[in-house]
């Protein structure tokens, strides 16, 4: 079997059905069969209709009186049908799924498995999925299920891998370092589960193949990065000390840690591969300022990568100021820069030397005469290929050093994993003066009014505040308030104050005037979405809402909380919870503990590493199944790898493998 065929290739999958399928990253017969089930309906064990709780539940039961309608004030077919079986009957309601009503047939029971919720007075199942009794009966009484991709649900997919299902036996071996046919029976057993064990065995072999693919590439990043070879930028001890000696504030701990690490390997004749990384707040800036200074010292020019006009203009404003005063010339490079082509001249001339920029610093025509440092801020914010666009750059053959920062904070696991040896700096510390955030979890419906006199307080006092929604648009299926139906609301509370929405669908100049005119304080208050996660530094912001708190990863959350507390001026963040559960166990540290790596390490534990990663890298890496806190699985991985790299035969013998880790490379390297 050749895995790196078309999709097409496999029976059952035409044209229409491939494009879907690629536009969802299925390309290959080896994407196809990766495509791994998220999750696993039992239905060995279902719950009698008169015995349900609220929640998700697994009922058996026939089909009646299902029908469909239009609702009277949305654009929405809402089906409702009733399930019954010997113990009563329970409402079921599914939304913009009409086929429905022609689906269920009156002699067959089907298995139905949804939640179990109160609705207009009522108590529903809620959009349930469903599977007829006889299919799940053959089996295992489990039930893969697919994340759906366009037209192609779950079920769709189910099919595709059943008619597929021979091709497995033809699936080849993809480690030297584990039995034969262990790929392929893994595979075999995930997609068709016999028992939860040998689901549970099988994820743990394909967990091993992620985990023996990335550290061994972060192992081969490493060396091939020591071979080669950079421009050595001498430390210049009396200026850069009197560069400090003259800040209006005194630098951390941390920050001339990090500061002197950088310096030392810019000495290096190797190029510098760093991750600067800082929880919100730590002064990274002022340490990219230190580099940035150091190396125009040493006769090379800097660049450095933002992924927002809107930030990189905030950079620029403040390290102008900084280094201006040292003969530094800095310049700002956006789409909207003026006069774009004679800065251009002067930048390939050298007369520039720190240029500040977004993706316009990535075009073919923007040249260098010595660049020497690359700088990208929030580094997860680019795709591999612009990193190396922006690297590549140097128009010398000597490899310009690169510090990437990001406010992520990456569990130590994480970063010997997956980063292997790469150098790392930690910003663990706040500047003196910052202020503590407040942090309060909320029950939303009985207290979001009673926030509306703290709102008015921080705003009639000069400041300004953060409000923040899970949607942009309101969903009849979903309790949580839109950014624009929240906008609308809090305009009527308080229609003396300027209020305005911003989120991702906006066009990207749209969303730099919002921001620019918050953070001009032209708006009180800023309704968004996670846009403004991560690089937005208003300081004259205390106060934020959260509001379906419940809904947001812990990092992300944190992250978020990081828009505030960023001046002089105590600080305050609500997470607002919907329904009547407790809170989570996430909810509850964040408002225990600001510690970002604090919190990243209790992530890693709640979360597993996916989302983490993903987030570090922008979606970049798809990490399906591997946990970083299995450290038995990563020695395993480790030590096979050390035998693996002893036999120089192994990387040409395992064509796929290497291929793989020359993805992975990218994926994991800074330089």
């Amino acid at each position: 079997m050749n895995l790196e065929e078309s999709v097409e290739s496999l029976k059952g999958i035409g044209p229409k059905t491939a494009e879907i399928l690629k536009k969802a990253g299925i390309k290959t017969v080896r994407d196809f069969f990766y495509n791994l089930p998220k999750d696993y309906e039992n239905f060995s064990a279902p719950t009698t209709i008169a015995a349900m709780e609220p929640g998700k539940v697994v009922i058996k039961g026939r089909v009646t009186a299902a029908v469909s309608h239009r609702a009277r004030f949305r654009k929405l077919t809402v089906t409702e049908g009733v399930i019954r079986d010997d113990t009563g009957f329970v409402k079921a309601v599914w939304f913009n799924q009409a086929y429905r009503v022609n689906q269920f047939k009156p002699d067959k029971e089907y298995y139905f498995t949804g939640s179990f919720e109160l609705r207009n007075g009522r108590y529903c199942l809620m959009s349930p999925s469903a599977v007829e009794v006889d299919e799940i009966e053959r089996s295992s009484g489990l039930a893969p299920i697919y994340v759906a991709h366009g037209k192609v649900k779950s079920t769709d997919f189910k099919r595709l891998i059943n008619n597929s299902r021979d091709r497995f036996a033809e699936i080849p071996d993809f480690l030297p370092t584990v039995p034969a046919g262990k790929r392929r029976e893994s595979l075999f057993k995930v997609h068709f589960p016999e028992s939860t064990k040998s689901v549970t065995e099988a994820r743990e072999y394909l967990a091993y193949e992620e985990l023996f693919e990335l550290i061994l590439a972060a192992k081969l990043n490493r060396s091939e990065n020591d071979k080669l070879e950079s421009l050595q930028l001498p430390y210049h001890n009396d200026k850069i000390n009197q560069f400090v000696k003259e800040l209006p504030f005194t630098l951390t701990a941390a920050q001339k840690k990090s500061a002197w690490e950088i310096f030392q390997d810019m000495e290096k004749s190797t190029p510098m591969n760093r991750l600067l990384q800082g929880d919100v707040g730590s002064g990274k800036t002022m340490v990219a300022a230190m580099a940035a200074y150091e190396a125009v010292l040493g006769g090379a020019q800097v660049a450095l990568l933002a992924p927002t006009a809107i930030l990189a203009t905030q950079h620029f404003e403040k390290l102008s100021k900084q280094l201006g005063i040292y003969g530094v010339k800095v310049a700002l490079l956006t789409g909207a820069t003026k006069q774009k082509d004679k800065l251009k001249t002067a930048i390939k001339a050298g007369e520039i030397n720190f240029v500040i920029g977004t993706h316009a610093l990535l075009t073919d025509d923007t040249e260098f005469k010595n660049l020497g440092l690359v700088i990208i801020d929030e580094q997860h914010r680019f795709g591999v290929e612009q990193r190396h666009k922006l690297l590549l750059k140097s128009p010398s053959e000597l490899a310009p050093h690169l510090l990437a920062m990001t406010a992520t904070p990456i569990p130590r696991s994480l970063q010997l994993t997956v980063f292997g040896d790469l150098d790392v700096s930690i910003l663990n510390e706040l500047p003196k003066g910052r202020q503590p955030i407040t942090t309060k979890i909320l029950a939303e419906t009985s207290t979001r009014e009673s926030l509306y006199p703290k709102i008015r307080e921080t705003i009639t006092a000069g400041q300004q505040v953060y409000w923040i929604c899970k949607a942009i648009d309101d969903n009849p299926s979903s309790e949580a308030t839109s950014v624009k139906s929240r906008t609308e609301k809090l305009k009527k509370v308080f229609p003396e104050y300027k209020i305005e929405f911003l989120h991702g669908r906006m066009k990207p100049a749209e969303k730099d005037v919002v921001m620019e005119r918050f953070a001009n304080g032209k708006i009180q208050i800023l309704v968004s979405t996670t846009v403004v996660e991560v690089g937005v530094d208003v300081p004259n912001s205390t106060l934020m809402v959260i509001e379906n708190a419940e809904n947001y990863g812990l990092a992300q959350l944190h992250q978020l909380r990081g828009r505030v507390g960023r001046g002089s001026v105590a600080s305050f963040c609500y997470l607002l919870t919907s329904g009547d559960n407790q809170p989570s166990r996430r909810l509850r540290e964040l408002e225990k503990s600001s510690d970002g790596f604090y919190l990243a390490e209790v992530d890693l534990k709640l979360r597993g590493p996916g989302e983490i990663y993903g987030a570090l890298q922008h979606g970049a890496l798809d990490l399906r199944i591997a946990t970083f806190g299995d450290t038995k699985l990563i020695k395993k991985a480790r030590d096979d790898i050390e035998v693996f790299l002893k036999n120089p035969e192994n990387m040409l013998k395992y064509k796929e493998l290497m291929s793989d880790i020359k993805r992975y490379q990218q994926l994991t390297t800074l330089n």
